[in-house]
């Protein structure tokens, strides 16, 4: 059995009596999951029988010991590859221990946890980077139909003007594709922003490259509606319940 739902009730509620109500399970059996831990709100393990449900917040109900599917939030360093590595790469499931994590977690990834990344970040980039092992998260972050946008900012070397501007927002072409338009702004001289709707290969780079200008720094600050929040480079956290609700909302 696996369930999720968001409780839109007007007054709190016991958890068990909800589930009963929804024909879930009986009461007793509701207790029975939620003593093996088969119970979540908002991501957070529910351990008290007697606990409410307040609106808004979204419950999930999994198999009895199953734990829920891993999704990581980690602020990548340059030095590290996201995807599978070569050589003496490093991945950046490596950063991923205790001694990084921030708040807490009972569900910790292990050497046998099979993490993909959500939208890949190179070697010499860094920022927010998520990583799953959850198949419909990743439909909704990288699947061809997916409407969320990435932000970055990049620091360059060479000269902006608005004809090099008006390229990258809406007119270049990368392996004979067009790309889809972009939002492109200067924040300070030497920086950009870049918010794009697609994902190729180093597709920043390749861009920059095409007017003549060449990445120094490349950082990305925000996936759809997830942001860094603070997170400190080389750390990590779980991602919440609430912002995987999102994020699949917003990619529709």
């Amino acid at each position: 059995m696996a369930w999720r739902k968001t409780y839109e009730g007007a007054e709190p509620q016991r958890v068990n009596k909800w589930l009963a109500s929804e024909g879930v399970c009986s009461r007793r059996e509701a207790e029975e999951l939620i003593g093996k831990g088969a119970v979540r709100i908002d991501g957070e393990r529910v351990d008290d029988p007697g606990r409410k449900i307040l609106p808004g917040q979204t419950i999930d109900v999994g198999n009895a010991g199953e734990a829920p599917k891993i999704s990581v939030v980690i602020n990548k360093p340059v030095g590290f590859v996201s995807a599978q590595p070569e050589g003496d790469q490093v991945p950046a499931a490596r950063l991923l221990t205790r001694s990084n994590l921030v708040g807490s977690t009972d569900n910790m990834p292990t050497s046998r946890t099979s993490l993909a990344p959500l939208g890949r970040l190179d070697q010499d980039s860094r920022g927010l980077l998520l990583l799953s092992e959850d198949g419909v998260l990743a439909k909704a972050l990288i699947g061809e139909e997916s409407k969320l946008d990435k932000e970055y900012l990049v620091v360059v070397r060479g000269h902006i003007n608005e004809r090099k501007l008006a390229l990258l927002r809406h007119g270049l072409q990368l392996d004979g594709r067009q790309l889809k338009p972009a939002k492109i702004s200067v924040v300070e001289p030497q920086r950009l922003r870049f918010i794009l709707n697609e994902g190729r290969n180093r597709q920043i780079r390749r861009m920059c490259e095409l007017v003549e200008l060449e990445v120094v720094d490349l950082l990305r600050v925000r996936i759809g509606p997830l942001e860094m929040d603070g997170l400190a480079e080389g750390r990590w956290r779980p991602l919440t319940a609430a912002e995987r609700n999102e994020l699949i909302a917003r990619s529709k």
